[in-house]
């Protein structure tokens, strides 16, 4: 048994979607036997634009029931039924939120019908409700009315009951291990089972072929079919209009991510957003003050002319000249760790020599000073190396930075030896050294394996 469900809403998103209009047909799989249709009281304004799709406006709804009063009515007629739908996870994720919000548990097994006739009736150039009624002759009427659209879409499942070799496929999309009703509508799931529980990059395209998203992932299978669990407004959508997804190995989370950020600039899908922003940058600088002593400080980059060392966030950048202050027994109050007009009293660096306190030559403090930032310099002069696992068992990822600018990510055989630069850069696909690049490989760099050319 069957039912065949269309709804209306005030188009919100899944968790601010409510319902306005919903229309169930019963359908045995040869006629059908039952049927419930009403207006909804959505408890909530419904915008214009949803006014001028559908017809259905405020004063329309005033006097109809809440869901709430209708809810044993749907319960009753879907019990031990399919739930049908035409982009099924849309109607079932918004009734679904409507139940959860009256406390109660609402869960049918489901079949899509787009997905469906992208499977019985391939080859059509759309599978809009609209466009495939027309190209397969069924009548509809009432368009974006929830009757109209629910009897249309029963008149195009009793076709795909109907047509050659339907029983296998229905058998495979109800088959609770499938993933079929889980997957968006225009995705083939072939496409899905191609890809790898490995480390890597997908791309998500429309029906176009234009990419909309690129992510990341340790696992790709696992977080691709996140995605279309998550329901979210943005997820929703991204998931509708999803056609085809395309990937990349990256053997590991780091090449992964890096691979990631510069896709994100060369494509900007218009579903990214976290990397399109700008990073706040902070730097370390110094200056010497009216006494003569050298201070070492930091703040936002923006302004500072000579920066000695740039970070993408405050804390580590603090963190840093910590350290930098700890190793060359510099002075909290002169590194602007602490603010105090007198003398240092740091909680976690006490190995300042007393120039706060007038116990050290300005000189010899300012020779530690310079002698810190040589030290600084000199690290970020290095050429470093970071090794990571290969996309297979017989190679490694290499990145590298040289002279503290990251210039690009490769693969390399696992038997081949390398011992210069030259050899390192051969296999190298250079990058951009962007910030967002900078910021992961900076982050990362102390927790990984690397070498020093």
């Amino acid at each position: 048994m069957y039912t065949i469900i269309d709804i209306e809403t005030t188009g919100n998103g899944i968790k601010g979607n409510k319902i306005t209009e919903i229309a169930i047909f019963k359908y045995d799989g040869d006629q059908i036997v039952d049927e419930f249709t009403s207006l909804v009281n959505p408890q909530c304004p419904i915008p214009y634009f949803i006014t001028g799709l559908t017809g259905i406006d405020d004063d329309m709804v005033k006097d109809a029931p809440t869901f709430q009063e209708i809810a044993k009515s749907i319960q009753e007629i879907t019990n031990g039924c399919v739930f049908v739908a035409h982009a099924v996870n849309f109607d079932y994720g918004v009734i679904k939120e409507e139940f959860r919000q009256i406390g109660v548990d609402f869960t049918r097994k489901k079949l899509c019908t787009v997905r469906l006739s992208r499977k019985l009736i391939p080859g059509l150039r759309s599978y809009s409700l609209g466009k495939l009624c027309s190209a397969v002759q069924i009548p509809l009427t009432d368009r974006h009315r929830a009757r109209g659209d629910a009897h249309a879409t029963t008149l195009l499942f009793q076709r795909l009951l109907n047509t050659p070799d339907a029983e296998p496929v229905f058998e495979k999309f109800l088959n609770a291990r499938s993933q079929e009703a889980t997957l968006p509508p225009h995705l083939p799931k072939s496409v899905f089972d191609k890809i790898p529980p490995k480390p890597g990059i997908y791309y998500f395209k429309n029906q176009q072929g234009g990419i909309i998203y690129v992510g990341k992932a340790i696992n790709l299978k696992k977080r691709v079919l996140g995605h279309f669990y998550d329901k979210s407004v943005k997820e929703i959508q991204m998931c509708s209009e999803t056609a085809d997804i395309d990937f990349k190995l990256s053997g590991s989370e780091l090449v992964a991510l890096l691979m990631e950020s510069a896709e994100i600039k060369r494509l900007f899908p218009p579903y990214n957003r976290a990397q399109k922003r700008t990073l706040k940058q902070y730097a370390i600088f110094e200056y010497e003050d009216r006494n003569g002593i050298r201070h070492l400080a930091f703040n936002t980059l923006k302004g500072i002319p000579n920066p000695l060392k740039v970070f993408y966030n405050q804390t580590d950048c603090r963190a840093y000249l910590e350290e930098i202050c700890k190793n060359f027994a510099l002075c909290p109050k002169y590194c602007h760790l602490q603010q105090t007009n007198a003398a240092c009293s740091h909680h976690r660096i006490t190995t300042c020599e007393g120039i706060c306190r007038s116990e050290e030559p300005v000189e010899r403090y300012n020779e530690k000073v310079g002698t810190a930032i040589s030290a600084m310099k000199a690290l970020d002069a290095e050429v470093r190396v970071i090794r990571e696992k290969g996309r297979n068992p017989n190679e490694q990822a290499v990145i590298l930075i040289s002279e503290g600018v990251y210039k690009g990510y490769g693969f390399i055989d696992q038997e081949m030896e390398v011992s210069s630069l030259e050899d390192i850069e051969s296999f190298i696909i250079p990058q951009k050294n962007t910030l967002e690049a900078q910021r992961i490989v900076e982050s990362l760099l102390p927790k990984l394996e690397s070498f020093v050319l």
